[in-house]
């Protein structure tokens, strides 16, 4: 798409959100060695900002259902600013906690308002890719900005990281109030037409498709660094760069699904997922050789976000006239998929079926997610076609 300045300042928030959300995963011996708990003490810091995104999804998006988006958004992204500076000064563990908790409220109302916002500033044609452009920024993050925190973390502290970070966020804030237009909110948006919408079967349908597309990665890249050191043997610098190869995958992945979600929401899904099943699958064999390992790791990233865009448009298509809560409540979806699909993992490891059988699970999950949408299209289309007696 050409130069699109709200579309830029969005993915700006995104971009941040990317970081805040990756970053302390790479500096938890950090915290932990600073704040004088153990490793997996610090690791309810990621955990803790996980479940703040599933519940202020929802409590966010409703709360505000009525604010003009503009403004919505600018605050959203003023929270996420005041959560990273509360980090920064964190003096205990239980101050952690809770600015990460602080932080997190921002991040379902975010992509979720924003996404709807991203798809009517374009013409209709250009919806998804519109959804793909703010979403760039969270996939850039993970290239870029997620390694900057981690070395800014080591070599200035960890609490430097969140200063950083805090920065973005306001520059985030600038470039939103700049940028957009003075949106209103929907009209009759409030919270009662919101949750009607949200209850509805095919709503629901698309969320769970969500769940399980994301199951699928995530069951994978919550153990790739384990699966690159001990089955293909492989030294920290090849790990790393498999982790920016990974990020490129999103970003090349997120732009494809945008691309091709514009001619056929469902058909992107469907080539997505079966891509995913195959390179999952692929993944478990070729683990063992450098070369194979770094082909498919690219090829994996690319299928997994090409997911994105389609998955955000349907549950969008799905929710039409009250979108805003489904949106939010489909990056809920996505951190569910993310706890289950290490969930999964970790289950698979646990019953001793070794590293290899973790991509086979991933791709069992993407497999359910390539049937459930089989049979919601035999649904509909047996609904749409009248029965000729």
């Amino acid at each position: 798409m050409r130069l699109n300045l709200p579309l830029l300042a969005l993915s700006a928030g995104a971009f941040g959100i990317g970081v805040t959300e990756f970053t302390p995963m790479g500096m938890l011996p950090l915290i932990a060695n600073d704040l004088q708990v153990s490793i997996p003490a610090a690791g309810l810091v990621v955990s803790a900002y996980a479940m703040g995104v599933l519940l202020g999804a929802p409590l966010m998006t409703l709360a505000f259902a009525r604010m003009p988006r503009r403004r919505l958004l600018v605050g959203l992204m003023g929270i996420f600013t005041l959560g990273n500076l509360l980090s920064a000064m964190a003096d205990s563990y239980a101050m952690l906690v809770v600015a990460r908790l602080v932080t997190s409220l921002n991040h379902g109302a975010f992509f979720g308002v924003g996404a709807v916002v991203a798809a009517g500033i374009v013409p209709p044609e250009r919806r998804a890719a519109a959804v793909a452009a703010m979403f760039s920024g969270l996939t850039i993050a993970t290239i870029g900005g997620v390694p900057l925190a981690a070395w800014i973390g080591e070599m200035l502290g960890w609490r430097a990281a969140f200063w950083g970070i805090a920065a973005v966020g306001a520059v985030a804030m600038l470039s939103l109030r700049l940028a957009l237009p003075p949106l209103e909110a929907e009209a009759g948006g409030d919270m009662r037409a919101e949750l009607r919408v949200l209850m509805r079967g095919p709503v629901l349908a698309a969320l769970a498709l969500t769940v399980l597309g994301a199951s699928a990665m995530f069951t994978v890249f919550t153990y790739i660094v384990p699966i690159l050191r001990i089955e293909t043997g492989a030294a920290t610098p090849f790990v790393t760069a498999m982790l920016v190869l990974y990020g490129i995958g999103l970003t090349v992945g997120n732009w494809a699904g945008g691309r091709f979600a514009d001619r056929s929401v469902d058909g992107t899904l469907f080539a997505s997922l079966g891509g995913l099943v195959m390179v999952l699958a692929l993944f478990a064999w070729g683990v063992r050789w450098e070369v194979p390992a770094a082909i498919l790791i690219f090829l994996w990233g690319v299928a997994s976000f090409a997911l994105v865009p389609p998955l955000q448009m349907r549950v969008m298509e799905q929710a039409r006239g009250a979108p805003n809560l489904a949106s939010a409540m489909n990056i809920g979806a996505f951190n569910l998929g993310n706890a289950i699909g290490a969930a999964l993992g970790g289950g698979v490891i646990d019953a001793g079926l070794g590293y290899p059988a973790v991509p086979l699970a991933g791709a069992a999950m993407a497999a359910g997610g390539l049937a459930m949408l089989v049979a919601l299209r035999r649904g509909r289309r047996g609904v749409a076609e009248p029965v000729v007696s």
